[in-house]
């Protein structure tokens, strides 16, 4: 198939850059190449930065970056660039520290444009095309009509931007008092949401790092109430929407306040950390929930996102295309009543019960997204079944819609293999080998170690970053380095 246009980031190895190499923009991977041209053309630099499995990158493509109208626009009056942000986190960072201080939040796709020395002075994340237009024209104008009010606005960003960076030499060397973590979990406490965990806000976020410090600070200091909100968070997230019931393995966030409806990207970096936790929390509470939570992730991580090398791959996407052949967020995951129905015939009451295919499981335009609201015993009373029972008929329902879910269009793979993320997952399969005691997972983990032994560690000792079609590139960054020597450690020991 023929391409109507092909810009410079054909010759790249990113999934996402490669996402946007037919577009009519004329799209550059980030270089000094690329701000040189702005400099010598006196032109703004436009600078996107996303990352292949964010569905809201998908749509301002669709309306922005494939339209030629707004191409025009861009190629005409900017040097146009594209940054996948896990491969140059970096330059994500710096950016997104922009963006924030001049609208108060951040996310992806993240939009700025700056000067051609790369020194930014607006931003946005996702804009609707008439906005984006609308913008883009008023910022050549003032460009060209007020260089130095946006030459002088540029100089006080980028001060600011040092300022927050600016990591200074403490003279306190003191180590934190019981007391004083006491006061600061206390004030934290605040925010948390005491009927389905997480804090008491939408879009949820898991934040494992934070529930693996309170699961860890409950236990040390006999907190009961803590540990039972550690163990309400973890139950309502295994419980929700945001858990791939049928395959296994977590999706990045959920938009509501109950763990529903999720975005349905699938991360690594998730997923490795989520291992990690849950199998931390099964060692305190013996939970079988947990365990196999922990079980079906590594299921999913390993048959969706594992190279044949034992690497794993970054992330599945939010979309993927539906019966008309339209990339859809979801359309692999969620299901219809009806075909529910006919799939599960005289085990479809029993599911529905289980699974909540009724108002609060649903979500829109008559799909249902699986979510849990009671445990097994629950349901198993309530249908005069014995646990085991209840558990053999869930197991055969989800076996047939598994068949019928591997008939649909598959959500797209991104495909680099990112040093970092495969450090959280050595360290998941190392805890989960800890404290499950299964010898397979043990196996992977040293044939995972060795892969990062012998593609990203130099002779030198230092660290690649990534590494896509057999090349390892990009020097590693502190999370490179910070994740692979936690998972070296725990491998060890």
């Amino acid at each position: 198939m023929s391409n109507k246009h092909t810009n410079a980031l054909i010759n790249e190895s990113s999934p996402y850059l490669l996402q946007h190499a037919h577009n009519p923009v004329n799209w550059e991977p980030w270089s000094t190449t690329a701000l040189e041209k702005a400099k010598n053309e006196n032109k703004l630099v436009l600078i996107s930065i996303g990352y292949a499995a964010c569905h809201w990158c998908h749509v301002m493509e669709k309306e922005c970056f494939e339209d030629e109208e707004v191409a025009n626009l861009m190629n005409e009056n900017f040097v146009n660039i594209k940054i996948d942000r896990e491969e140059r986190p970096d330059i994500d960072h710096l950016y997104m520290d922009a963006v924030q201080m001049m609208t108060g939040r951040g996310g992806w796709p993240l939009n700025v444009v700056t000067l051609p020395d790369g020194r930014p002075f607006w931003g946005a994340t996702y804009v609707k095309k008439d906005d984006w237009m609308k913008v883009l024209k008023e910022l050549t104008r003032l460009y060209k009509e007020q260089p130095d009010k946006i030459n002088e606005y540029a100089k006080d960003l980028a001060e600011g931007i040092k300022a927050i960076n600016l990591v200074e030499v403490g003279s306190d060397s003191q180590i934190l008092t019981e007391d004083q973590l006491d006061d600061s979990v206390k004030k934290w406490s605040r925010y948390f949401d005491h009927n389905y965990g997480g804090y008491n806000r939408a879009p949820k976020f898991m934040m494992p790092g934070n529930l693996d410090f309170l699961l860890h600070y409950a236990i040390s200091r006999k907190d009961d109430d803590l540990l039972e909100y550690v163990n309400l968070t973890l139950t309502k997230m295994a419980y929700g929407g945001i858990f791939d019931h049928l395959g296994g393995g977590f999706s990045r966030y959920s938009v509501d306040g109950k763990w529903h409806v999720p975005h349905f990207e699938k991360m690594l970096y998730d997923n490795g950390q989520l291992i990690s936790l849950y199998s931390k929390a099964y060692a305190e509470t013996q939970n079988p929930l947990y365990k196999k939570v922990v079980e079906e992730t590594i299921d999913f991580v390993t048959s969706e996102l594992m190279d044949t090398t034992k690497a794993f791959y970054a992330s599945l996407d939010a979309d993927s295309l539906n019966e008309t052949g339209e990339l859809e967020e979801g359309a692999f995951y969620v299901w219809q009543k009806a075909e529910l129905q006919t799939l599960l015939a005289d085990n479809f009451e029993l599911f529905k019960d289980y699974y909540n295919i009724n108002d609060f499981g649903l979500w829109e335009h008559g799909n249902f997204v699986l979510i849990r609201d009671e445990s097994d015993e629950a349901i198993a009373k309530k249908h005069k079944l014995s646990v085991s029972e209840l558990n053999m008929v869930i197991a055969e329902c989800k076996q047939i819609l598994n068949k019928v879910r591997e008939k649909r269009d598959r959500p797209r793979l991104d495909d680099k293999i990112l040093c970092s993320w495969n450090g959280l997952m050595l360290k998941g399969l190392t805890d989960a080998y800890r404290f499950i005691k299964n010898d397979d997972y043990l196996v992977l983990a040293l044939e995972n170690a060795t892969f990062i032994k012998e593609t990203f560690i130099k002779k030198d000792g230092s660290l690649y970053h990534n590494h896509k079609n057999g090349k390892s590139t990009i020097n590693g960054y502190l999370e490179d380095y910070a994740s692979v020597i936690e998972a070296y450690i725990g491998l060890y020991e």
